[in-house]
């Protein structure tokens, strides 16, 4: 599951806040130590000026060079800002859903963060959950500044799917930053542990929003882009668990990849009577 559930046998540790890896913040390990042989002080020998010239010249290139970093990095993150700029963020109206048929119910803003997919972070991975517990379990507690994450769908044991946080925005569900930003999580109510949480319908609704999701953003469906939460890097978690059907679920999602249209099994955000 996205973090802990009240009823979830599996939950451990903190909830699936985001974690930063060195990729993600730009940050690099301090070299270790100084070059060998240290400076001519450091071995008891008279510093020349020549080697005092060298020394202020290394500095001044390395100072440079820090330089020049930081505007990268700065330039870097400022591309994934551009959005924020008057004009330029794609227009939001409240109940609008990313597929259609899905129900809105709005996950609390503290467990997402609010960006403007694919064009700020690209999305090329499906990341499958579990709740551990009940759909109303769930709704409940990505609804829950404190719990710190949440998917962007939901989907029910009868099939029904309801969206919590727009495929625009980062979900707090991964537990890995670089995840979080290139995905889209969906939930699944039941238990690791019980093969009968896994319905028919429920594997049936979940292969066309994922479908329809493949299809928007042009993700391959394989196993190297649908996965399992337990395949994200640091996750603690093992869910979907050994009960779900990979095999069954990826030629669903094939099928309705295929009789979808090209423009994915919705045509684009469509409104909602969702609570």
């Amino acid at each position: 599951m996205s973090g802990a559930a009240q009823e979830a046998p599996e939950t451990r540790g903190t909830p699936d806040r985001e974690t930063p890896d060195e990729e993600s913040t730009g940050r690099e390990s301090p070299d270790q130590g100084a070059p060998d042989g240290g400076t001519p002080e450091a071995k008891g020998r008279p510093g020349r000026d020549g080697d005092r010239r060298v020394g202020r010249r290394t500095l001044l290139i390395g100072g440079m060079a820090a330089a020049v970093g930081t505007a990268v990095l700065a330039r870097g993150e400022l591309g994934h800002l551009w959005w924020r700029l008057p004009g330029v963020e794609k227009p939001r109206e409240a109940g609008v859903v990313d597929f259609r048929g899905a129900q809105w119910v709005a996950a609390s803003s503290a467990n997402w963060r609010r960006a403007d997919r694919p064009d700020d972070y690209a999305i090329d991975r499906v990341v499958i959950h579990v709740t551990q517990g009940s759909y109303r379990s769930a709704v409940k507690v990505f609804q829950d500044p404190g719990h710190g994450a949440a998917a962007h769908y939901i989907v029910r044991r009868d099939g029904h799917i309801t969206q919590m946080i727009r495929e625009l925005d980062v979900a707090f569900h991964a537990g890995n930053r670089g995840y979080n930003e290139r995905s889209v999580g969906i939930e699944h109510e039941g238990f690791v542990e019980h093969a009968s949480s896994f319905t028919d319908a429920m594997y049936r609704a979940s292969a066309r929003l994922t479908a329809g999701i493949c299809a928007r953003y042009d993700i391959p469906v394989d196993r190297e882009h649908i996965i399992g939460h337990v395949e994200v890097p640091g996750t603690d978690h093992t869910d979907p668990g050994r009960y779900w059907d990979w095999d069954r679920y990826l030629r669903l999602v094939r099928q309705a990849r295929t009789a979808a249209r090209p423009a994915g099994a919705s045509a684009g955000p469509t409104r909602t009577a969702g609570t």
